[in-house]
């Protein structure tokens, strides 16, 4: 019975997040506010596909340990149509709620390691904020930033295909703490922050590969961690974008009222999934999408 209400009061933190979230969404859309030009009309077709969009990235960035704006950010500028930079920046607020939600799901679930995600964390806010100035000279270079953004999806869909076709296994054992000397953490955290600014991606793709590989942390700690470190470096740097005038706010909004939710899912049932399976999908998906963006560089359509 005791665990029954416990489990029930871990819930309040998240059912106020998207009550807030929700409340925001209402006020946005009877004030008319954020209609960014050449940004899609909010049909009820569009809030459908957000909304599904949202959940799909909530859920499995909470399992594979990322913010979910690699798998937001190619939809909504390829098949929805959204500019890059309004993409990128809209992409980053809703990661926002994705690593809260996400975060706060594995903290109480114990498959997260504090100290090393304050340290990640407060390191990263250094980089988020270099790369958000880099990134207002970036914005109106969309060629160019297509093709770097396209060098970023290029490193985890390598990583991830060439995990599943090696299948170690000499897995390391699950524990609770992340091995290495807290510097490495700090540099992690900064490189972290740098992509989250510059290409509205949270850097989750940087530091789970980093944690496991350079450091020796076990998977399902180094997902939560992951979600954990990205809580200050998206809500800074999608604040920024905010600021900038980056960022659709009804968009942002309808997507992040589901990733609120996936990401909750995600973090329930995370040792139920095989992660490499999950890998392999994905790496898939961001070389597909890698090679479109570089290709669109040269002029390539794909």
């Amino acid at each position: 019975m005791l665990k029954m209400i416990n489990s029930r009061r871990n819930h309040i933190p998240t059912l106020v997040l998207l009550a807030i979230v929700l409340i925001l969404l209402i006020l946005s859309f009877q004030t008319g506010a954020a209609i960014e030009k050449d940004t899609p009309p909010i049909t009820a077709i569009n809030v459908i596909l957000l909304l599904f969009i949202g959940f799909s990235a909530g859920l499995f960035a909470s399992l594979i340990g990322i913010g979910g704006g690699t798998i937001i950010l190619p939809i909504i500028h390829f098949w929805m149509g959204y500019p890059l930079p309004i993409a990128i920046g809209t992409t980053l607020f809703s990661t926002i709620f994705t690593s809260i939600s996400g975060g706060y799901g594995h903290f109480i679930r114990q498959n997260l390691n504090l100290k090393a995600t304050l340290w990640i964390g407060g390191a990263g806010i250094l980089g988020v904020i270099l790369g958000s100035w880099l990134f207002t000279f970036l914005a109106t270079q969309v060629t160019l930033l297509r093709f770097f953004l396209g060098l970023v999806f290029l490193w985890p869909a390598i990583h991830m295909i060439l995990e599943v076709v090696k299948s170690k296994k000499n897995l390391l054992k699950e524990t609770k703490t992340i091995p290495g000397p807290r510097w490495g953490w700090v540099v992690l955290g900064i490189f972290m922050g740098l992509s989250t600014g510059l290409f509205g991606l949270a850097g989750g793709y940087i530091l789970v590969p980093g944690l496991i590989y350079l450091f020796g942390a076990s998977v399902y700690i180094t997902m939560g961690t992951s979600l954990g470190a990205i809580i200050p470096l998206a809500f800074i740097g999608g604040g920024i974008k905010l600021v900038q005038g980056f960022v659709a706010i009804n968009t942002g909004l309808l997507l992040s009222a589901s990733t609120i939710i996936g990401a909750q899912i995600g973090s329930a049932t995370i040792k139920r999934f095989r992660t490499s399976t999950l890998k392999l999908i994905f790496g898939v998906y961001f070389l597909y999408f890698s090679i479109k963006l570089i290709a669109s560089y040269f002029s390539i359509m794909i």
